[in-house]
């Protein structure tokens, strides 16, 4: 049997504020075996992701309330600001708007490589989730990681 390997392609994502909601609009596009859609498009596909997660917050208020910084109602009120960064909420809010699980990933110079550090949606399924690499300073890119 021969050995396996991995295939990484990391596609870079505008720094705009949207980079979140555009990573995971890359990723659901590659997920669905979509074409990726180009620059303009996926600020478009990303706005309108991030609505849908604003609006599955508010559907959703009695179980997230809890655990969004500050005042519920501003706090969704600013999410829904192009400028502004979405993080771990929302990329919990997009796996369920997208009934896709999300994997966010982070280069880990201990191991030399990437290390999975958190995981959304996995009620949808655990195989070909959305795929993000995290930066650590509030970015987020595209992801593939495949298995030859």
């Amino acid at each position: 049997m021969g050995r396996k390997s991995t295939r990484i392609i990391l596609s870079p994502i505008p720094g705009d504020g949207r980079c979140l909601f555009r990573s995971v609009v890359h990723g659901a596009c590659a997920r669905s075996g979509k074409p990726i859609p180009n620059e303009d498009l996926q600020r478009k596909l990303a706005d309108e992701l991030r609505s849908m997660v604003a609006d599955e917050f508010v559907t959703r208020r009695e179980e997230t309330e809890w655990f969004v910084e500050g005042d519920f109602d501003t706090y969704v009120s600013q999410i829904r600001q192009p400028h502004v960064w979405g993080g771990e909420p929302e990329l919990f809010m997009a796996s369920h708007v997208l009934q896709m699980p999300i994997t966010v990933y982070m280069h880990d110079e201990d191991v030399g490589g990437l290390i999975s550090i958190a995981e959304y949606g996995q009620e949808y399924g655990k195989e070909d989730p959305i795929q993000v690499l995290y930066h650590g300073f509030g970015h987020y890119d595209s992801l593939q990681i495949q298995k030859t």
